[in-house]
């Protein structure tokens, strides 16, 4: 009986320790990724690639704990498929249920992002559609600025910034006007900063005219930006927020039908794209 204990604690922990620091499972909720990944799709996610890293949070629970990363094979690379913890607020996830998306990294650290009808330019150098991303329609609209980031900027879905990502050791302007588009990186990096009725700006109760950003951080797309809940709205992805990368599917089935009608599901499985690579 003790052994059999032992077998059982010893692959838990195998199973654990492969899920924190190499490979993790996740299922696709959103079509904000189609085509190149479909709302059913389950996928693994490359962990090691980018560094070690310790978990953030206890086990099964919410709380934050102390957490450190160890080097990894190489950086994120403009194009990637990438699993991060979602950096905005609550009331911008478009899956509640899930804290992890997935979409493709467009900016690294430095790089300057523009939008100009709907075409995506990266250091002034167009970046092609991916092949299997979902185009509704060859013209593109102006959209509406509701809801993006930076609030007051004046960018649209379509026509969008330019927009600098921010990288360790960039130091920006903290001017009264321009705070607002600061202030919640700079509480992500552990520092309050608040705007004086008198206009002066406080950053961890100093009078600052600039901030030193602490990290880096990416700027992401979904392939169906359309229909993506993305950069565009909630900001930039901070460096230790990223997950790891999208690896391969192992499963998909179409996740509208109940497991209950059993023959129809197994009928909706999606053969021809298990065991694709994600790229």
């Amino acid at each position: 009986m003790i052994s059999y204990i032992k077998t059982l604690l010893f692959t838990l922990l195998i199973a654990f320790t492969l899920k924190t620091f190499i490979v993790e499972a996740y299922r696709i909720p959103s079509g904000s990724m189609e085509n190149t990944l479909l709302v059913g799709d389950f996928l693994f996610v490359n962990k090691f690639v980018y560094g070690l890293r310790t978990p953030r949070h206890l086990p099964l629970t919410n709380l934050a704990i102390p957490s450190i990363s160890l080097p990894g094979l190489r950086s994120v690379r403009r194009g990637d498929v990438i699993v991060f913890e979602f950096p905005g607020d609550h009331e911008q996830m478009q899956d509640p249920e899930s804290t992890n998306y997935i979409k493709r990294c467009i900016g690294l650290p430095g790089d300057t992002v523009r939008i100009v009808s709907g075409r995506v330019l990266v250091n002034n150098r167009e970046l092609a559609l991916p092949a299997s991303a979902k185009v509704l329609h060859r013209g593109f609209h102006a959209g509406s600025e509701n809801g993006l980031f930076p609030a007051g900027a004046g960018f649209t879905e379509d026509e969008y910034g330019p927009l600098v990502v921010p990288k360790k050791g960039d130091v920006v302007d903290l001017a009264s006007v321009n705070v607002d588009r600061w202030k919640k990186l700079i509480a992500h990096e552990g520092h309050e900063v608040r705007r004086t009725a008198t206009g002066k700006v406080m950053v961890d109760g100093i009078e600052s005219s600039s901030y030193r950003i602490q990290r880096d951080y990416y700027f992401v797309l979904g392939d169906n930006r359309e229909n993506s809940l993305d950069s565009r709205f909630w900001g930039f992805v901070p460096e230790e927020n990223v997950v790891g990368e999208a690896l391969i599917v192992y499963w998909s089935w179409d996740p509208g039908l109940p497991v209950a009608s059993f023959s129809d599901k197994l009928r909706s499985i999606r053969w021809e794209r298990i065991g694709n690579l994600i790229r």
